[in-house]
C-alpha cells in the first residue's frame, strides 16, 4: 500500500514539476547591447534575476516582461553569446529570442519572426574630436576605418562607404567602444538607440547625422527587429496579438527609460 502511495505522489509530483516548466518563458539575450539589454549588479524594479548571477535591464527585458505577464507565465532570461542564440532557440534550451535582432531573410530560413517591437535607423559611432564627427554623408565618410558587430548585417552595409577601410568584425559593442576609444578604429555601425546609448556613457562619443537619403541604404527587415521563435512556435501567433497593443509611443518611452538608467560602463 505505501509503495502504491508513493508511486502516486512521486507521479503527481512530476505532472506539477513539468506544468511549472510549462508555465515559464525561456527568452535568449545577449545582456551585453544596451539600451536593448545588459547586464547589472543591483536589483531594481525593472530588473529580472539571471542565473548566471547579477540582473538584466534594458528595452529587451522589459518587452519581454511585458509579453511573459500577458501570457500568463513566469520570465526566465538566460544570458548566451550573440552567435549562440539562433542554436539555443533550434535546439529547445530557449523558447525565445529577444535581443535587438532583425528578422533577416538569412535568419528566416531556420527561425520565424514575430512583427516588429522596434524600428530604427543606422549610424555610425565617431570620436568628437575626430576628423568625421561632422560626417553628414556616406561620401564624408571617405577613407575611415570602420567595423561593425560581427554576424550583423551592420557589418555588411559598411561596404557603401566610398575607399572604406574595412576593419575586422569586433564581436560586441562594448569591444567597438574600446576600440573607437583607443583610436584602433575611427567608427563603428549601430542603430541610433545603441549610439545614443554609448555617448550616454561615452561623453567623448558622437554619431553621424546623415542628411536625407545620404545615408546607409538597408531592406525595412534589416532595420526592425522582431521576437525569434522556433519554426512552427505556437507563441507566435500570441505575441503577436501582444506586441499589437504596444503602441509606438509606449515603445518609444521603454526605449528612452532605458537609455535614461543604463549603467555607464556599458
Amino acid at each position: 500500500m505505501m509503495k502504491k502511495l508513493l508511486a502516486i505522489l512521486l507521479a503527481v509530483m512530476a505532472l506539477t514539476m513539468s506544468s511549472a516548466a510549462a508555465e515559464t518563458l525561456r527568452v535568449g539575450m545577449e545582456c551585453n547591447y544596451a539600451p536593448y539589454n545588459w547586464t547589472q549588479a543591483e536589483e531594481t524594479e525593472y530588473a529580472v534575476k539571471l542565473a548566471s548571477g547579477g540582473y538584466a535591464d534594458g528595452y529587451d527585458v522589459q518587452v519581454a516582461r511585458l509579453i511573459a505577464e500577458k501570457l500568463g507565465m513566469e520570465l526566465e532570461i538566460i544570458k548566451y553569446e550573440w552567435d549562440g542564440l539562433p542554436m539555443g532557440l533550434t535546439s529547445g534550451k530557449i523558447d525565445a529570442v529577444i535581443a535587438g535582432m532583425s528578422p533577416t531573410a538569412e535568419r528566416k530560413l531556420t527561425l520565424d519572426f514575430t512583427d516588429a517591437y522596434y524600428e530604427t535607423d543606422l549610424v555610425v559611432v565617431v570620436r568628437k574630436d575626430g576628423p568625421y564627427a561632422e560626417a553628414k554623408t556616406l561620401e564624408d565618410l571617405k577613407g575611415a576605418r570602420i567595423t561593425g558587430q560581427l554576424n550583423t548585417f551592420h557589418y555588411s552595409v559598411i561596404d557603401q562607404i566610398p575607399e572604406v577601410q574595412k576593419q575586422t568584425a569586433l564581436e560586441t559593442f562594448p569591444a567597438m567602444i574600446v576600440a573607437l576609444e583607443s583610436g584602433r578604429i575611427d567608427g563603428y555601425v549601430s542603430e541610433r538607440p545603441g549610439a545614443l546609448a554609448a555617448i550616454a556613457s561615452n561623453p567623448s562619443f558622437t554619431y553621424t547625422l546623415f542628411d536625407e537619403a545620404k545615408g546607409f541604404v538597408a531592406n525595412p527587415e534589416d532595420t526592425t527587429v522582431a521576437v525569434a521563435l522556433q519554426k512552427g512556435s505556437p507563441l507566435l501567433e500570441k505575441i503577436n496579438a501582444i506586441l499589437a497593443e504596444l503602441d509606438r509611443d509606449t515603445r518609444r518611452a521603454l526605449m528612452d527609460e532605458a537609455i535614461a538608467r543604463q549603467p555607464l560602463n556599458q
